[in-house]
């Protein structure tokens, strides 16, 4: 999988383990420019004009957009990167067709938008971006999974003395979601539909994001336990080996809205987490774009594959440019099946 095809390039490899990023950071920006240049002069003038594509704020988006916007460029298209968001980016897409791409929109709770249009013709669902859709799920390390043979949450649960609190080590600790997101009313009403209080568990709100990630690291770096909720492709999930506990129920949509997703319910069912939806969509522009959708079509990521990529742009603190082309040099044999061969050779020599 790992084609290092590119052997002699503008900057030596040992600045990309732990060197000076700032002399990485100048010599990536001439080799990008560079790289771009060399592959925009690949394409044929009017073969693929103007394809804009939203770069969503948040990194994988961000790496993603700038993974196609390369590998179009390289199919001969004249690609622009625009902001996008996931509420304005699709009801652009719906209202005006524009962006030409969403590379990656969790389609999953705005579907009553984007169904009507595509009916309609006006844009098209182009497939999934995520071999494995979005992850939510509860998590523990590895080590103390494969140590204990734990493979689900009721395995966890009857080992509170694995999972200390870290405030008090007499009772086990759940990390949930922080405070005003979505998934603290998820996390809380999946710890009561398991009844983790009565196997000697406490909630734990970690306040924000980075301190939910920060409490993951520390624990596993201490070879401790942890257990608690994550999402994924994340570039924590690259770092750490984490494995997915089993809730060992299917999951039900209708409970999981009615029951879940409602802090007024005090005794909600067992449920599954579900694979959130995230899929590209195109705007009406690229319908008859061949060399477009064929592309999108092929084009998708192993979640396990990119959570290393974006583990690898948080410890060299990489921008998203320069991560697409850390994914562009090291993965050829996994994006070399999303463009035809002789392209793939183009575009590999442009580079």
């Amino acid at each position: 999988m790992h084609d290092n095809w590119l052997n002699v390039y503008i900057y030596p490899r040992y600045i990309y383990k732990g060197g000076n990023m700032s002399i990485l950071r100048l010599f990536t920006a001439l080799f990008l420019a560079l790289g771009v240049t060399s592959i925009s002069s690949t394409a044929k003038a009017g073969d693929c004009d103007n394809v804009t594509i939203a770069e969503m704020n948040w990194a994988s988006a961000q790496v993603i957009a700038h993974i196609d916007a390369v590998l179009l460029r390289g199919l001969g298209c004249e690609v622009e990167l625009i902001p996008g968001d996931t509420m304005p980016t699709a009801t652009s897409l719906v209202e005006k067709g524009e962006p030409s791409i969403a590379p990656e929109l969790w389609s999953q709770n705005i579907k009553p938008i984007l169904d009507p249009a595509e009916a309609e013709g006006r844009i098209k669902n182009v497939g999934k971006v995520f071999e494995d859709g979005g992850e939510e799920a509860i998590w523990i390390p590895t080590y103390i999974a494969q140590e204990h043979g734990i493979v689900t949450i009721d395995d966890a649960l009857a080992r509170p003395d694995l999972f200390p609190h870290p405030e008090d080590s007499s009772v086990a600790g759940f990390y949930g979601c922080p405070a005003g997101w979505n998934c603290q009313i998820t996390t809380t009403q999946m710890f009561k539909a398991f009844g983790m209080a009565d196997a000697g568990f406490e909630f734990i709100d970690p306040g924000s994001g980075g301190a939910l990630s920060g409490a993951m690291g520390e624990a596993y770096n201490k070879g401790d336990g942890w257990m608690g909720y994550y999402w994924g492709p994340t570039a924590i999930l690259g770092k750490y080996d984490m494995t997915k506990l089993d809730e060992g129920v299917d999951h039900n949509q209708e409970t999981w809205l009615s029951e879940i997703n409602d802090l007024n319910v005090e005794a909600p069912g067992r449920n599954k987490y579900p694979a959130s939806t995230v899929e590209t969509y195109v705007g009406s522009d690229m319908l008859g774009n061949a060399k477009v959708m064929g592309y999108l079509e092929k084009r998708s990521f192993n979640n396990s594959l990119l959570s290393q990529i974006l583990a690898w742009k948080e410890e060299n603190q990489a921008e998203a440019e320069e991560t697409a082309y850390y994914f562009l040099e090291n993965f050829a044999g996994v994006w070399g099946e999303w463009v035809p061969f002789d392209q793939k050779l183009d575009i590999q020599n442009s580079l």
